[in-house]
């Protein structure tokens, strides 16, 4: 099969081959739709950018480090992921995954970084890295890119789902829907975890949102992560008294199983009572959940975008943005009975 040329990708796209090495090697200087269109040529054509040619010309590894804190095949970081990749990969980089879940893997892999420096650029996902760790990652002198982490100290750039808003939102739109009894199930992470940052600003979002409506009652529903939270969240709802007439969940993997199971307790979703989620997991649309939609393969590609940009000088502003969940309004919640 013949190789796509650049000047191939520039036809099909439209523009100049100039503005297709441009795409490449300095993103941040070219049109947010013309470097989509330029890219989704690439991509059609399968074209790549030479990479031995342009490491000899640069010194430059063409491979990126991504850190997490849990598996790559979660539906978050899945798609955060495919997010990277599809900016990374017609750039010609390849990701190298690294997951760090104790406490031996994150000092192997920050030790051995600043000795190897063998990647271009670390994305760090959902991770709450210390400041040493940030020292030793800044001796490599690549860009530091952050989704979702809990803090922005030493990162070049960082892009994250704005939690307390979302969860603001949900706590908003049942209020507008004349609910006064509303429940919150959530998990408990252990100090350890790398949700627990996320966790704690969802909770925090919704106590924010209720205090501003003293006639609201606000019942907590805590799961550790050592039981049934299915079970433990149905046996708290249906003994409280006076019974919620809403209920949010910290996440739609929470939530749809409650869903599902209600009916054998006589509680008719939403007549009875209004279900909400947080995340828009692919099932949630099949169950009709009303939940907050985020898109974890846009926060990837913006990531990816800050990193190439960085690559070739300081960031411009915004450095660090945050993404509005959107509200999904599906098939169960309804006006309070």
């Amino acid at each position: 099969m013949t190789k796509a040329s650049i000047q191939a990708v520039a036809k099909e796209a439209g523009v100049s081959v100039s503005t297709v090495s441009r795409t490449f090697a300095k993103p941040d200087l070219v049109l947010p739709k013309t470097r989509d269109r330029v890219l989704a040529a690439a991509r059609k054509l399968d074209f790549q950018v030479s990479r031995s040619a342009a490491a000899l010309k640069s010194g430059q590894s063409f491979r990126i480090a991504l850190l997490h804190a849990d598996t790559i095949d979660v539906w978050f970081n899945a798609n955060v992921f495919r997010g990277l990749n599809s900016v990374f990969g017609p750039a010609g980089y390849d990701i190298s995954v690294y997951g760090l879940s104790n406490a031996r893997e994150r000092h192997e892999f920050f030790t051995e970084l600043p000795v190897r420096r063998n990647v271009d650029a670390v994305i760090v996902c959902s991770f709450d890295i210390d400041p040493d760790e940030v020292s030793r990652l800044k001796d490599v002198n690549v860009p530091l890119i952050g989704i979702n982490t809990p803090s922005t100290i030493g990162l070049d750039g960082a892009v994250c789902i704005d939690d307390k808003l979302g969860m603001h939102t949900a706590f908003e739109h049942l209020i507008s829907l004349g609910h006064r009894n509303i429940a919150y199930v959530y998990g408990a992470p252990d100090d350890t975890s790398q949700l627990r940052f996320s966790a704690e600003n969802r909770l925090q979002g919704l106590i924010d949102a209720a205090a501003a409506h003293p006639d609201v009652t606000l019942e907590q529903i805590r799961c550790s992560g050592h039981e049934d939270t299915t079970g433990a969240a149905l046996a708290q709802l249906t003994t409280m008294s006076p019974t919620p007439t809403a209920v949010c969940f910290q996440t739609d993997e929470m939530a749809i199983p409650v869903l599902y199971r209600l009916p054998q307790y006589g509680l008719r979703v939403p007549r009875d009572l209004s279900v909400i989620g947080f995340d828009d997991i692919p099932f949630s649309a099949k169950m009709g959940l009303t939940t907050l939609r985020q898109r974890p393969n846009d926060l990837g590609a913006i990531a990816a975008r800050k990193a190439l940009a960085a690559m070739e000088g300081p960031l411009s502003e915004p450095r660090f943005e945050t993404v509005a969940p959107q509200l999904m309004l599906r098939d169960t919640t309804a006006i309070a009975a």
